[in-house]
């Protein structure tokens, strides 16, 4: 396949990772409570186990977490995303701006196919490096009685499951499955909508303009991947039951889902998905970008 363009003349790589990083890291630091308040409602089963609480939605767990375990247990977990996303978010935006050149399919510029399609292979690539960081963020994240320490979650998982499929890499194929199809969609209906509508004059509406469009086609995307995402969180927290392991593969456990709970337990964290992914997104993307023409302005 031929490149359109002559890839020498992509600006230094260093602008879109260190772009990507810090987008990342302020969307981290705003949106987490919402991550932790959607892990909890996936990982919920239709009933109690071991008399634990029942979420009715996102604010009844946001309430119930405050309540029972304090204001900063809305921030468990944060360690191993702070570690991992801020490299990765930057990584994935370079990966990205390196994928476009390839996926123009024949078209003389960048189509939302484009876009859509090295959004999704970059993200499909990430997955490999953040699945033991989303396995100890999700262990600590769906643990109540106590915060739990980061390091001491990794060693206890290496040491009773190890490096593999049934520790640190456990859930990998539902974190590619979603990954690729959240991606897919946030990439290509971004640019699609932004292609769409016309652009003001003024800065300020622009940047209005931008900010709705992403978190328009975020919360799309959360609506095509949140089943797989439901799934992912099963398979990397808690099991139901102690010493029993119910949720494994991604497809067995959407079926055992199903055939369990019903159909709208598919779709079981939505509204925290959207509430955390749909503002979050927004601000990842559209802070990518400003930041990102701010080094080229500054030609850092």
């Amino acid at each position: 396949m031929g490149i359109p363009f002559d890839v020498t003349d992509r600006p230094p790589a260093h602008w879109q990772f260190l772009a990507g990083g810090l987008a990342g890291f302020i969307e981290i630091i705003c949106f987490h409570p919402l991550d932790v308040v959607k892990t909890r409602i996936q990982i919920q089963g239709s009933r109690s186990y071991r008399g634990e609480l029942i979420y009715s939605g996102p604010l009844d767990a946001f309430v119930k977490i405050y309540r029972y375990e304090g204001l900063s247990s809305l921030w468990k977990g944060i360690v191993p995303p702070i570690c991992v996303e801020t490299p990765k978010r930057g990584g994935k935006f370079l990966m990205y701006e390196l994928f476009k050149p390839y996926f123009h399919f024949g078209a003389p510029q960048p189509t939302p196919l484009t876009h859509a399609t090295a959004g999704s292979v970059a993200a499909i690539l990430e997955s490999f490096l953040v699945n033991p960081f989303e396995v100890v963020k999700i262990t600590q994240q769906a643990y109540r009685e106590k915060r739990l320490k980061t390091l001491s979650v990794v060693k206890y998982i290496i040491k009773h499951d190890g490096y593999g499929i049934r520790g640190l890499y456990r859930g990998i194929t539902a974190l590619v499955a979603r990954n690729a199809v959240f991606h897919f969609g946030f990439f290509g209906f971004y640019n699609a909508i932004k292609d769409i509508v016309p652009r003001p004059q003024d800065s300020t509406h622009d940047f209005i303009r931008k900010v709705m469009i992403a978190g328009l086609a975020s919360s799309l995307a959360c609506v095509m991947s949140v089943t797989l995402d439901m799934a992912k969180c099963r398979i990397q927290g808690p099991q139901p039951v102690k010493g029993e392991v119910k949720y494994r593969w991604t497809i067995n456990t959407i079926q055992t889902t199903f055939r369990e709970e019903g159909f709208r337990a598919l779709f079981k964290g939505l509204g925290a998905m959207i509430m955390r992914v749909g503002p979050g997104g927004a601000m990842l993307l559209v802070s990518y970008e400003y930041i990102f023409e701010f080094l080229k302005s500054k030609n850092m």
